[in-house]
């Protein structure tokens, strides 16, 4: 398995691997694109254009040149960045490449000489918070928007 920067051409196999990764996600929580039009479960190429024109930076996993995951990795100020857009396809599931992305994410972080990494969870989603807490990531406060049907959960992770 190799990680590689994502490039904007790549963004139809992104939105592809964040769509078909978050489903299921989807499908738990009862989301749709009337309720939440905005979940990944719904992403399409001209997303991650975007993502890409906003500064943001796409990695990919891929085993014989063959994509399974990917993340993506925002630095909205010095001393904060976002890990974005956790996907693995399901087929790959259970194998650690989630674990990777996010430690190659960790040491990006750490490299630009980032104090924290901060994500959004659904609040409600017990099982992703835990296994993010396993990566080391400490739960933050909860949210409600009103343009949302779940709570947002924001988790940091201390680079230093």
């Amino acid at each position: 398995m190799q990680i590689r920067e994502a490039q904007p051409e790549d963004d139809a196999t992104l939105a592809m691997l964040i769509s078909e990764a978050n489903k299921d996600v989807a499908t738990r929580f009862g989301l749709n694109a009337d309720n939440c039009p905005k979940h990944p479960s719904f992403c399409i190429a001209a997303w991650v254009r975007a993502d890409f024109a906003r500064g943001e930076r796409y990695f990919i996993a891929e085993r014989n040149g063959k994509p399974m995951a990917c993340v993506a990795y925002e630095v909205p100020n010095p001393a904060v960045a976002y890990l974005n857009r956790l996907s693995v396809l399901p087929a790959h599931r259970r194998q650690g490449l989630g674990e990777q992305l996010v430690r190659h994410v960790l040491s990006l972080a750490r490299t630009d000489a980032i104090t924290t990494v901060s994500i959004g969870v659904i609040g409600e989603h017990a099982e992703l918070q835990r296994w993010y807490a396993r990566q080391g990531f400490v739960a933050g406060e909860q949210k409600h928007f009103a343009h949302l049907p779940f709570s947002v959960r924001y988790m940091s992770f201390k680079t230093l």
